[in-house]
């Protein structure tokens, strides 16, 4: 992973944009020496986003096994009608 202070992002923000462009590798932003925030390419973030919300998808449906709320295939697939059409 690249590391920039926040002053050369602040200089030189095309060039490195263009690098992270052409590279697709994070670049960590430094204030003072503690690292302040990601630089990541656009569709790696929403990539990131989307992947996220499948796992925050697969954690509620363990959730509700654990706590026993299931329900039967008929009502599932009864339920899922309402989105496949």
């Amino acid at each position: 992973m690249k590391v920039e202070l926040v002053t050369n992002l602040k200089r030189q923000a095309t060039k490195i944009l263009a690098d992270l462009h052409k590279s697709k590798e994070a670049v960590l932003i430094t204030e003072h020496g503690q690292p302040s925030a990601y630089l990541v390419d656009v569709q790696d973030y929403e990539f990131m986003q989307r992947r996220l919300a499948l796992l925050e998808g697969l954690s509620k449906g363990e959730r509700a096994i654990l706590e026993g709320k299931r329900t039967s295939h008929a009502q599932a697939k009864e339920r899922m009608q309402k989105w496949l059409k």
